[in-house]
């Protein structure tokens, strides 16, 4: 493993606070959450965000339903932004596709003016 381009401990601690302040802002009113709630993985690189619901046949089965993902490309050192299209593919959001500022691209997917991330 190349270590001398991962993310410092601060960056990834950073980031980490970010992506966190994000989620809880865009989380649904606790008394629901039951029957949806929003959670990410982050793994370094790339943050996925997905809705979380029961299944609608079997409310015992959890689903994760992917929407959004963001991966750091270390060679630009810049954050590129995709939405997931009905097909299940994942894609570049066009109209704000990269940026060196990840709260730039929570921001746009929080504002979806295309309807991408959230329909």
């Amino acid at each position: 493993m190349d270590l001398k381009n991962e993310p410092s401990s601060h960056a990834s601690d950073e980031t980490h606070a970010i992506l966190y302040g994000y989620l809880e802002s865009i989380r649904p009113p606790e008394h629901i959450r039951g029957k949806l709630d929003i959670g990410y993985t982050y793994d370094g690189g790339v943050v996925e965000f997905f809705e979380i619901r029961p299944d609608w046949k079997d409310p015992s089965i959890i689903r994760h339903h992917p929407y959004s993902k963001i991966r750091f490309v270390k060679a630009s050192n810049l954050w590129k932004l995709y939405w997931r299209r009905a097909s299940g593919k994942w894609e570049s959001y066009k109209p704000f596709p990269e940026s060196s500022d990840l709260q730039a691209l929570l921001d746009c997917i929080r504002a979806d003016a295309y309807g991408c991330f959230y329909g």
